[in-house]
């Protein structure tokens, strides 16, 4: 999982430095970003029944071989069609590692330890990364030919790990399969709980789309629009978001899903209006790592909020499937809209562009707040399918 994820945004700081050494556009870069979303979604519709009908290290296993081929691509780009096809691979290999990666983990653990097992799989994607961006910022500061050590490292670990995955004694088959089961079918919720999806979903795309943005255009905001072309400041940036995502998880978690519905879709909104006071009336590097922490508290809110959801009304056998449907329903957004912007900038200011990405976001962010406070107040809480106690039910929401 660590390994995986360090991967998946190693690459951040040195966007703008490729772009202007190869001289690709805003939009090709953000295409590059989409790539690993496309990579991601192929991904989810079909890897976690592969891992339940035959097995973790079916999915997991191919998962690694594409983190390694990704980062050896990385390391020996020469344009951007050498991103483009790493990327992708990338997100592949996270598509593998949310699916098989965090239920291996979860099989692991004792029985009577699962949830430590479950918030050690939630700890090694966070570290993985908030570690990847932290350590490209600081070696593109230190050395001349960043490129090389940042992704020497990636594929020195991508390999560790995929040697450790092949020994892992990971059991195989985890719910029955029939033969009249497809293998592709599109994710969804079983129709009674489709509401409560579409809930978490509403809170969780706006904060998905929020972090995708400082992920992808970030580093070019600084250089562009705020004048600081650190390396260091890009990957600091990217690694608070994920530490702010995951520290206001616990911090506010003793509140219900309601709330954190309501939070999720505030922290959006000041998100998105701090990033344009950050390239307007404020252009300092402090108002827009500002901005990147509210955007990683409005990610990890909605995803807690959606996983609450989940674990509480949806029948565990749909849980699965139906979490595979959020990620997809939050990840199309978080490539379409930073990928619109990127090619928008080649139309119209740097500035227009971002505002427009940010009024966007702040628009959905509101209309959610208003919609689904109204919706989950006309349906008051009931209890969980299938009997299962309120912590059983959050377990299986982490291990999803």
């Amino acid at each position: 999982m660590t390994a995986i994820f360090v991967l998946s945004n190693a690459p951040t700081p040195l966007y703008a430095r490729w772009q202007a050494a190869w001289g690709f556009s805003s939009g090709t870069l953000t295409v590059v970003f989409g790539a690993y979303i496309v990579g991601l979604i192929s991904t989810l519709v079909v890897a976690g029944k592969l891992a339940d009908r035959h097995g973790r290290k079916v999915v997991l296993v191919p998962g690694l071989i594409a983190a390694v081929v990704a980062s050896s691509l990385f390391l020996l780009a020469t344009d951007v069609s050498w991103l483009f096809a790493a990327r992708l691979l990338a997100g592949a290999a996270v598509g593998a590692a949310v699916t098989a990666g965090m239920s291996a983990t979860i099989d692991l653990a004792p029985e009577h330890r699962r949830r430590a097992g479950s918030m050690i799989a939630s700890a090694a994607m966070v570290f993985g990364a908030g570690l990847g961006p932290m350590l490209s910022g600081a070696l593109t500061q230190a050395v001349d030919t960043p490129q090389l050590w940042i992704f020497g490292i990636v594929v020195s670990i991508s390999l560790f790990a995929l040697v450790l995955a092949t020994k892992l004694p990971i059991q195989r088959a985890i719910v029955e399969q029939r033969p009249s089961d497809p293998l592709w079918t599109w994710p969804s919720a079983p129709r009674p709980n489709r509401r409560e999806l579409a809930w978490g979903i509403a809170a969780f795309a706006p904060g998905i789309t929020s972090t995708s943005f400082f992920l992808s255009l970030g580093p070019t905001v600084l250089v562009t629009g705020i004048g600081n072309h650190s390396a260091l400041l890009a990957g600091v940036t990217a690694c608070s978001m994920f530490l702010v995502a995951t520290g206001v998880q616990f911090a506010l978690a003793r509140f219900d899903f309601r709330t954190h519905l309501a939070l999720s879709s505030i922290a959006a909104f000041a998100s998105m209006s701090t990033l344009i006071v950050s390239i307007t009336v404020a252009s300092t590097p402090a108002v827009f790592v500002i901005a990147a922490g509210l955007a990683g508290a409005a990610q990890g809110l909605g995803q807690l909020a959606a996983l609450t959801l989940i674990s509480t009304r949806v029948p565990p056998r749909n849980g699965a499937e139906s979490n595979a449907a959020l990620n997809i329903a939050g990840y199309i957004p978080a490539a379409l809209l930073p990928v619109g912007t990127g090619y928008l900038i080649q139309f119209t200011s740097f500035h227009s562009a971002v505002t427009t990405f940010a009024a966007i976001v702040i628009v959905c962010s509101l209309v959610a707040l208003i919609a689904v406070r109204i919706s989950t107040g006309r349906h008051p809480d009931h209890p969980a399918p299938e009997s299962l106690t309120i912590l059983e039910r959050a377990d299986d929401a982490i291990a999803v």
